[in-house]
């Protein structure tokens, strides 16, 4: 499994509710079912990836994530996980608090958009950065937003979600390892995994 589904998983407690946005193929809800005893429910856009989830025994809901979170009652899950997928979200406010709503808690990872490859594709060939967690052209990548991790604590204390736990990655897309790093986190990071919820 990816380091930063491991990592998000590390925060997943055992037996757990979980909802997963933008779940994928499944890999976390498949993981944390076989070594945590969660009873999880995906919900994920893409007919191949649903099948996937279908075919690993998962249960998912194909559909847009923004909608159909809206269909569950307040404090269904314990834990509700967007994982890669707020750089692809037109209102993440109201996506966030929607999580808060449902889950107990709430995990967002992203790729940091001011990891020092990035800074330096941008400084020295003055064109968009395209990186192996962000592989795309300017005009036709689905991410709508370039977030940093300082970006993202402002933007969670402007719309009063408060951190609990924060983490930033080191490691090569779908990559198996990586490092939790501790030092010049803004710059080195590929990737921040944010734990939101009530204190």
């Amino acid at each position: 499994m990816r380091f930063d589904l491991q990592q998000i998983a590390s925060w997943i407690p055992q037996g757990a509710s979980v909802l997963d946005l933008g779940c994928g193929s499944g890999e976390l809800l498949a993981h944390l079912q076989a070594h945590k005893g969660v009873r999880g429910q995906g919900i994920e856009h893409g007919e191949d990836k649903v099948a996937q989830c279908i075919g690993r025994g998962l249960s998912v809901i194909q559909g847009d994530i923004n909608t159909e979170i809206l269909d569950y009652p307040d404090g269904r899950f314990d834990v509700v996980v967007l994982s890669q997928t707020l750089q692809q979200v037109y209102k993440p406010a109201i996506l966030l608090k929607e999580m808060l709503r449902v889950g107990r808690r709430g995990v967002v990872s992203f790729p940091n958009f001011s990891h020092w490859r990035i800074r330096m594709q941008l400084l020295l060939s003055g064109q968009a950065p395209r990186t192996s967690e962000l592989p795309y052209e300017w005009w036709n990548t689905p991410n709508i937003r370039v977030i940093t991790l300082k970006d993202f604590r402002a933007f969670c204390k402007a719309h009063a979600l408060p951190i609990l736990e924060e983490a930033a990655l080191d490691t090569d897309y779908r990559r198996q390892d990586g490092h939790v790093l501790s030092l010049w986190k803004s710059w080195r990071a590929r990737y921040g995994i944010f734990l939101l919820g009530a204190r």
